[in-house]
């Protein structure tokens, strides 16, 4: 036997850890899994990290060698399309990457950030010929993914074989075209999918496999570039504002290779001076072999040369898969549906049209026409639809399951309620968007409504616009924006507008031909003339007539209107002098020296809550000068007086029937015997005076015509309001009503909420004249069914104590909490995650009541007088902070809202939101409190004092959130509005 081992033991150092004591978090587990799995796991990594695990250890980098040997699809940018790929690559370290990866079939995501477009001897750089170069080293390369217009037209130029794969977008387009960025095109180039915007293309040829091709901003350099086209796979053709020829004819093979597209579903062309007639005639070629007659989606928008037969021979190709229309101004017309609606087809599948298109870029450019056609774009001037109700109530007969509609500037729809007959129900209309239609009565409109059983959103954008001030003193229509015509058309007869329309524009032209003789001013005098005259024979009163008249028909005969004046100025004197004449004993008395005819007098009315009892039955007021509004045409007049006092009689302005029964004397004669006489008053140069925030000229102060919205729907979920001129909004019976959003309704000042139980989001911003108390008060008193959130932005300052003190101490059932946001230009942050929160409040408050059996609290008249001062029964509280650089103050009664701020984060917490307190008032993701449940358990012990102290919560929460950044009554622009 040989001499027995010694046992030896091992000597630790004091810093060493036997390695049964290691945990097993230190553990590698990486390095203990075999390559294939690891390989398995790089699957779902992003090359940039898969890349970063090649210098950790020997066995990952023999793993990523293995894995990148094998791959055959690599994303550059983690299927984030709209990103760039990493920046640090060289021509070398790129080559180097890909000769790693020789079985790579598909490269996603090559979207360099810069490249140069040749190498440079002795320079690291990034350029076209590397990357080809670089491409070429892949055998096995079947398609590239890129956004760069150079690098495209490489490849197609040396490596014709490879596709390109995905959507080509071009990120470089801009308007004025550039003149950098070029693309030829080549004939059959492997690509499907071709979006170009903002390119100089020579011309678009024979490309079989492409099948959407979108071209905005395109300038097309040949004489012909359609004279090759071709795409038979063609489903998508967008053309959009492109500079192109001029000659129509040149665009003829551009319309018949559409038509051998036989599986073309959208068509859209803006801008496109393509023959009239040409799409007729193509269609009753094409259509037995199936041109157009897959389309889906026609779009027409500002074709200068476009017929009502093109756009009638595509829809009714088209009829059978037809979804969506959007027709241009010079083709909305009665004309074109009631085609239509011979025809006598059925379109099963339609459900949008607009009606009035116009281009978002031509609406959005501030760039005259004159300046588009100089950089090459057709020379197109777009007049508003000329569509009436007559052409409405066919739309529906042709298009019955309609669910969208949208009608841009079509000033000669007058009643919607007509729109409806018996054929004519909208029985599937959804959603409904009207911009501009001046003319659109406000109670036919709301009668429109209520009879849609369908509806759930209404858009209104610059719509019931309140008429100019001064203008409804005399009957005039003004304010329609459609030019002259507007004041000929009385708004009291709905009869037949738009026949009365047609025959006023005849009265007035033949009324410039019997004077022959006349000045031109005298004649634009005689069509203001004439409207008056047939205003006041539509309201049936000949006194008013012969006052109209007579006055100014004696005062043309003794030529005291100077020919220097303009128009506006003699229409303005002339509303003068109807206003003194207006006012049957009053009398405008100004302090100055000096003297003037009694037609300069402007005269100013006073509203009924400023009236007060003066001497012999008068009432004197005494009132400050209005603002005063300059523009172009008033800059020669002076500033001046500070007061000016009103003489009104104690019973306001009598009928001239009750005059002439007490002076004995005709109005007619006794009203030319005063234009005659013009006794002399004191007065000053007349200025011109204005609401500030009206474009007006007239020299009346008088209330806000007051336009009321009612809305009784039984399905309507929202309404949206912009710029539109009503004063008072009605929720009649809106049982499923949720969001109000008015923005910068100038007169917009109340809201009556008769029933509307569920809705539960205002939002109110840059409306001038809102009663802000009145909203307020009126949604608070709703009943409590809802959680509800008020957005604010007001446009004037705001008492904060008081309007605290009336929300905290009303009898509103809700906990109610305030935020002042301060914020310039305004930070959406708080205000969108407010009702992440806001909701889990009154969720746990629930609970308690429901499970726990919880006091519920109330706020019933005994508890008001209880309670009068100061918290006024509330726990109230105030958290201050920053968000983004602002500050922001927050005054609630909110429970358990403080506690959850402060508790620490929980096993459900989640970090991959960027919020926590520092961005904003609360995070409860990044605290793991995401249900009512979890935060319950962290507020257990408050819940018990609170039982204990019997304190009673509401089911209910109201946030009001103020944003101060308008309050200096200058709007502030906002993405997010």
């Amino acid at each position: 036997m040989g001499p027995r081992k010694k046992s030896v033991k091992t000597c630790l150092m004091n810093n060493e850890i036997p390695e049964e004591a290691l945990s097993d978090e230190t553990k590698d587990y990486m390095n203990q899994l075999s390559h294939e799995v690891l390989c398995h796991i790089f699957r779902y990594l992003p090359l940039q990290d898969i890349m970063c695990m090649e210098c950790l250890s020997r066995k990952l980098k023999e793993a990523v060698t293995l894995y990148l040997r094998v791959v055959r699809v690599v994303d550059l940018c983690a299927g984030r399309w709209w990103e760039y790929m990493p920046s640090g690559f060289t021509d070398s370290s790129f080559l180097t990457l890909l000769k790693k990866m020789p079985d790579v079939e598909q490269l996603y995501g090559l979207h360099p950030r810069y490249l140069e477009r040749r190498r440079v001897r002795g320079h690291e750089a990034f350029s076209i010929p590397g990357v080809l170069e670089a491409l070429q080293a892949c055998p096995n390369l079947v398609g590239v993914e890129t956004s760069h217009l150079e690098l495209v037209e490489s490849i197609w130029t040396y490596m014709p074989h490879v596709h390109i794969l995905g959507k080509f977008r071009n990120r470089n387009g801009a308007f004025p075209i550039p003149p950098e960025n070029k693309l030829k095109i080549p004939v059959g180039a492997k690509i499907q999918t071709l979006h170009l915007v903002g390119v100089n293309v020579p011309e678009i040829p024979c490309i079989p496999m492409l099948r959407h091709l979108y071209m905005k901003w395109v300038r097309l350099t040949k004489p012909q570039p359609f004279k090759d086209f071709l795409c038979i796979s063609l489903r998508t053709f967008v053309m959009r504002n492109c500079a192109g020829p001029t000659n129509s004819l040149k665009y003829v093979p551009l319309v018949t290779g559409l038509a051998s597209a036989r599986n073309l579903e959208h068509l859209e062309m803006v801008r496109v001076p393509f023959l009239g007639g040409l799409i007729q005639h193509v269609v009753e070629d094409s259509w037995r072999s199936g041109g157009f007659r897959n389309l889906h989606t026609i779009v027409l928008g500002a074709c200068k040369n476009a017929l009502e037969v093109d756009l009638g021979y595509l829809i009714i190709t088209a009829a059978r898969r037809l979804h969506e229309v959007r027709i241009q101004p010079s083709l909305t017309k009665d004309g074109v549906f009631s085609a239509l609606k011979m025809a006598e087809l059925e379109f099963p599948q339609f459900e949008t049209l607009h009606l009035g298109y116009v281009d978002e870029f031509l609406l959005q450019s501030r760039m005259a026409n004159a300046d588009l056609v100089k950089y090459g774009l057709a020379d197109v001037v777009e007049n508003p639809g000329i569509i009436t109700d007559i052409g409405m109530k066919a739309v529906n007969e042709v298009f019955s399951c309609i669910k969208y509609l949208a009608i841009y500037n079509c000033p000669h729809l007058h009643n919607p309620y007509n729109w409806i007959s018996d054929h004519s129900r909208w029985t599937r209309l959804v959603d409904i968007n009207l911009v501009r239609c001046h003319a659109l009565k406000l109670d036919s409109f709301g009668q429109f409504v209520e009879l849609l059983p369908s509806l759930e959103f209404i858009s209104l954008d610059q719509m019931f616009r309140e008429p100019p001030k001064g203008c409804a003193r005399v009957g005039l229509s003004a304010g329609t924006g459609i030019g002259v015509s507007s004041a000929l058309v009385s708004n009291q007869n709905s009869n037949n507008d738009n026949d009365n329309n047609a025959q006023n524009n005849a009265n007035i032209h033949d009324n410039n031909h019997h004077h022959p003789d006349d000045s031109d001013e005298e004649n634009d005098f005689r069509q203001d003339l004439q409207a008056g005259e047939q205003q006041f024979a539509a309201d049936g009163n000949p006194d008013l007539l012969a006052l109209y008249v007579m006055p100014r028909v004696h005062r043309i005969c003794k030529g005291a209107y100077k020919t220097g004046r303009t128009r506006r100025r003699r229409g303005k004197s002339a509303l003068n002098e109807m206003e003194d004449m207006v006012q049957d004993d009053g009398e405008v008395v100004a302090e100055s020296g000096h003297e003037t005819p009694a037609h300069r007098q402007a005269v100013i009315p006073v509203d009924g809550d400023e009236e007060q009892a003066g001497p012999s039955g008068l009432q004197r007021v005494v009132k400050p000068t209005p603002i005063t509004v300059h523009d172009s045409e008033s800059d020669d007049e002076e500033d001046s007086l500070e007061l000016q006092e009103v003489w009104i009689p104690k019973n306001g302005a009598r009928r001239y029937s009750e005059r002439e029964e007490k002076t004995g004397e005709p109005v007619q004669s006794r009203e030319l015997s005063e234009v005659a006489k013009t006794k002399p008053r004191h007065a000053m140069k007349r200025r011109r005076t204005a609401d500030k925030s009206t474009s007006t000229s007239d020299p009346v102060i008088e209330d806000d015509h007051v336009q009321v919205l009612v809305l009784k729907s039984k399905n309507l979920v929202g309404v949206t309001m912009t710029n539109c001129g009503i004063t008072d909004l009605v929720l009649k019976d809106c049982p499923k009503m949720m969001f109000i959003h008015a923005t910068r309704c100038r007169v917009l000042k109340h809201l009556k909420v008769e029933n509307a139980p569920i809705v539960n989001r205002f939002d109110y911003a840059q409306c001038k004249k809102l009663n802000m108390d009145q909203v307020l008060d009126q949604i608070l008193r709703m009943p409590p069914e809802r959680n509800r959130i008020i957005y604010l932005r007001p446009m004037q300052q705001v008492d904060t104590l008081t309007l605290e003190q009336k929300l905290f101490s009303g009898p509103y059932p809700y906990h109610i909490c305030i935020i002042h946001e301060f914020s310039n230009p305004p930070n959406v942050r708080n205000k969108v995650r407010i009702r992440s929160w806001m909701d889990t409040i009154a969720n746990i408050n629930q609970e308690l009541i429901k499970y726990e059996f919880f006091p519920e609290a109330k706020r019933s008249e005994e508890d008001l007088k209880k309670y009068p001062k100061y918290p006024w029964g509330r726990e109230i509280y105030t958290l201050e902070g920053v968000v983004d650089g602002a500050p922001y103050s927050m005054i609630s009664d909110f429970p358990w809202l403080r506690s959850l701020r402060a508790a620490e984060p929980n096993s459900f917490a989640r970090y991959d939101f960027e919020d926590d307190e520092e961005s904003t008032i609360y995070a409860p993701r990044r605290k793991g409190q995401l249900s009512a449940d979890i935060c319950m358990e962290t507020i257990g012990e408050e819940i018990s004092e609170m039982r204990q102290m019997k304190k009673g919560v509401f089911q209910r929460v109201v946030a009001v959130f103020i944003h101060y950044c308008d309050v200096n009554g200058e709007p502030v622009e906002d993405d997010y509005i």
